[in-house]
């Protein structure tokens, strides 16, 4: 037969589809939250919206809600851009990662007045002619948009965005399918294909099923807007997805699934179902089965009345397809599984399949054959809707690669310049909170990592070497403290042999007043003034010298020579300026001296301008000396970047940030950070195992806490039991604790991934990387002795990455 004998589509006009039969359908494009981003009360909004929304529609409307999830492999970005080692590899890796796309469409008919809902027998597939019943007035398609116009900021108000399609959308163009293409083909591809339903039911190549949800007595008992979803679960928490979840986002195969709601005339269907209850109470002395059917109706017009509820007519269908027969049984038994999970009795439709797929066409909604709808009330029809979506991947040109919970399917995150546009943050402070073991350097790893490929200046604070890899890979600057290699700056060397601005000479005194000083000793005024004309006198020394290297030793022989002289020729008492306290307790630091080293660097200068900079303090946070004075340099060193770098985005994360913070000067001066650091286009990071490093510093704890708007959480359920404590301080919700506590719980077999926790999006992801970046990242002693002595076998690092990941994915494989 051909389709254009008993096509029931008129024309498209004004964005909207005309049918044969004077029915007219807008046309929408929905959005809605993310799997498993809903909380209780967030399924109940969503549930008493379309409620609402169904509620304002009138009479002769068919409200059609078509989603589909069709199998998708991510396809990599190789030409036409500029990818580094590891966004290359990561692109490879996730190369044909499998996931479902979701795109949801809402069509909502308005029936000619008068018209009857088809049935099975006289559905408009096997009428040989298609002649409209009655044209539609001006006036009924005025009053039909502005019923939609409710609907849509109805919707709206709870989260729901609403696109309408366009004409060439909805018919398509040279170039790209519409939806009516679309759906006769089930997919997006130009091909026109054949529709055959016997023997058995194919559109081209592919073999489709069709599960229904029409009739009562397959239903389940009682229905909810959400129910609780066992894998995420625990004693201490519930895990709520939608009703309807199992057989949409969670239902592993290509598939569409129907929702079909049919509001009538409310007070004509009260008087057919009082009719039909006449009927069955005549008939009940004849069968049990008409006494009880009696009773229900009964119950169902008590019900109606006397609450007010609106009473419609249903139905659901789940629509399975794939190109190999073979596949066919385990698609049914997916189907039936996902069924059975709703409580609802699995039924294969055969001998009506076609004119409930026919029904599915866009626009011929009010063809849908009538015996196969049940009689049910809004609320209750509602809870069987799809409301939620996959994880949706950013725009943004900033942010960090993760992956999807279900599948790790990866999506761009961005989390710090998206947040504070919408308004979820109003800094892009990071809190990392993690037990050992959970994977929270390998999470920093990789997102420092994706950050300075974006343009960042990055300064880290370490123990335990966890950013070597990373930080030889890009070239950085590593400060270390070894017996053979000791740490090594040099405050006094300005690029372009420039003078100090202010903030440089109050930064150098105060690195002069810490190595003079004990924290307890007083400081004067007359001391201040001193210290400010030494270095005055230091740098205009420099400006007539142009051979004096710019250091310590030099800045200390200029001190013993003309500064001497200088105080003396003014006249300068030792109580007002003890210079010869002064220069014996910086002894030290001169050459010759125990810490002769420090102050002295010749190369590695140019830290203003170096992209990625870490500091390991593991060898010398214990030490009296060498801790404060490298605390200050690390503070002069970003706080110089932080003001002079104007437009570029500043980081710096610090490692177990309790080794740091005892000391009070780097309290104070993470205290600082964190309230200003956003005034210049900067971040800062703490990362720690336990929540009790934090609260133990009253100086950082409100300051970390209060002013980290993202807060980043790793597998918490070591601390289940007592997870109130981090509630309590972090202010998570108990939605958010249920959340969190689900992490790592029913991960896909044969995956090496570990979970995050984003609390701005209230959201977990998979951190899944390729080899390559694994091999960077780890912390794994025997695997980071394998990276080190192959690159220095290869004397190239990446070389030796390639070697091992190679050797990695055989092995995996």
């Amino acid at each position: 037969m051909d389709i254009s004998q008993v096509f029931p589509i008129y024309k498209i006009e004004q964005d909207m589809i005309l049918s044969r039969q004077g029915d007219i359908t807008a046309t929408y494009a929905v959005e809605l939250p993310e799997i498993f981003s809903l909380n209780p009360s967030g399924f109940q909004a969503m549930h008493a919206a379309w409620n609402k929304a169904i509620g304002v529609l009138p009479g002769q409307t068919v409200l059609h809600k078509q989603d589909w999830f069709t199998s998708k492999a991510f396809r990599g970005t190789y030409a036409g851009k500029d990818h580094s080692f590891h966004s290359l590899a990561s692109e490879r890796f996730f190369e044909g990662r499998p996931h479902l796309e979701h795109r949801c469409r809402l069509f909502v008919t308005k029936r000619p007045k008068g018209s009857k809902l088809g049935n099975a027998a006289v559905s408009n597939l096997l009428r040989k002619s298609l002649i409209p019943e009655e044209h539609i007035a001006p006036t009924i398609r005025e009053d039909f948009k502005n019923v939609l116009g409710q609907l849509r900021q109805i919707l709206a108000d709870a989260g729901i965005g609403m696109r309408p399609l366009t004409g060439d959308e909805i018919a398509g163009s040279t170039l790209r399918k519409g939806l009516l293409e679309e759906y006769l083909s089930l997919d997006d591809t130009l091909v026109l294909q054949d529709i055959e339903f016997k023997p058995e039911w194919k559109i081209g190549n592919k073999y489709v099923q069709l599960y229904t949800m029409g009739d009562v007595e397959n239903l389940p008992s009682s229905v909810s807007p959400r129910v609780r979803y066992e894998p995420y679960g625990t004693d201490q928490s519930e895990f709520p997805v939608g009703f309807a979840t199992p057989v949409c986002g969670l239902l592993p195969c290509n598939h569409i699934y129907n929702q079909f709601i049919f509001i009538e005339d409310h007070q004509k269907k009260l008087k057919e179902l009082e009719s039909k209850r006449l009927r069955l109470e005549s008939l009940s002395s004849y069968s049990r089965e008409n006494a009880i059917a009696r009773d229900a109706t009964a119950a169902f017009l008590n019900e109606a009345i006397s609450s007010g509820r609106k009473a419609v007519k249903a139905h659901f269908n789940v629509m399975v397809w794939t190109d190999q027969k073979e596949a066919l049984g385990q698609l049914r038994s997916l189907t039936s599984g996902a069924l059975a999970k709703m409580n609802v009795v699995p039924r294969q439709e055969t001998v009506g399949a076609p004119q409930i797929f026919w029904a599915g066409l866009p626009g011929n909604q009010a063809a849908f054959p009538v015996n196969e709808t049940f009689d049910t009330f809004v609320a209750q029809a509602t809870c069987f809707f799809n409301t939620e979506t996959h994880y949706r991947t950013s725009r943004s040109p900033v942010g960090i690669r993760l992956g999807d919970r279900i599948t790790g399917y990866p999506v761009h995150v961005d989390l710090s310049d998206e947040p504070m546009s919408r308004g979820l943050i109003t800094n892009r402070n990071k809190f990392v909170l993690g037990p050992s073991g959970s994977g929270k350097s390998f999470l920093t790893n990789h997102l420092m990592r994706s950050y300075y490929e974006q343009g960042t200046h990055i300064v880290l604070v370490d123990v335990g070497h966890s950013y070597r890899g990373l930080c030889d890979l890009v070239n950085g600057y590593y400060f270390t403290y070894e017996e053979n290699d000791p740490i090594r700056f040099n405050p006094f060397f300005i690029e372009g042999r420039k003078r100090p601005d202010t903030e440089k000479k109050e930064s150098l005194k105060t690195l002069l007043y810490a190595l003079w000083k004990k924290e307890d000793e007083t400081f004067r005024r007359s001391e201040y003034v001193a210290l400010s004309n030494a270095l005055g006198g230091y740098f205009d020394l420099l400006d007539s010298q142009p051979d004096t290297f710019p250091c310590f030793d030099t800045f200390y022989e200029f001190l013993d020579t003309k500064f001497r002289e200088t105080l003396k020729k003014d006249g300068v008492r030792d109580r007002d300026f003890d210079v010869d306290n002064f220069m014996y307790v910086l002894r030290p630091y001169y050459k010759g001296g125990e810490f002769d080293y420090l102050l002295n660097a010749t190369e590695n200068l140019d830290l203003l301008h170096q992209r990625f900079i870490v500091f390991e303090l593991d060898n010398i946070k214990d030490h009296p000396i060498l801790f404060p004075v490298v605390t200050l340099m690390i503070m002069e060193i970003f706080i110089s970047k932080m003001r002079k770098l104007k437009g570029i985005r500043k980081i710096i994360l610090i490692e177990e940030a309790w080794k740091a913070i005892a000391k009070e000067g780097m309290a104070e001066y993470i205290k600082y950070l964190f309230k200003t650091v956003r005034k210049f286009f900067g971040e800062a990071i703490v990362v720690t195992q336990e929540v009790e490093d934090i609260i133990s510093s009253p100086v950082v704890k409100n300051a970390i806490i209060n002013n980290a708007d993202v807060k980043i959480l790793m597998d918490q359920r070591k601390y289940q039991n007592k997870f109130r404590d981090i509630q309590a301080l972090l202010g998570l919700t108990d939605h958010e604790k249920a959340i969190i506590l689900s992490m790592n719980k029913a991960k896909e077999p044969g995956r090496n991934y570990k979970e995050v926790y984003i609390s701005i999006y209230k959201k977990v992801y998979r951190v899944e990387v390729s080899p390559e970046e694994y091999l960077t990242y780890t912390t794994e002693e025997t695997e980071k002795l394998k990276v080190e002595k192959l690159a220095a076998t290869f004397k190239d690092r990446k070389q030796a990455i390639r070697v091992l990941a190679e050797e990695r994915k055989s092995t995996l494989s």
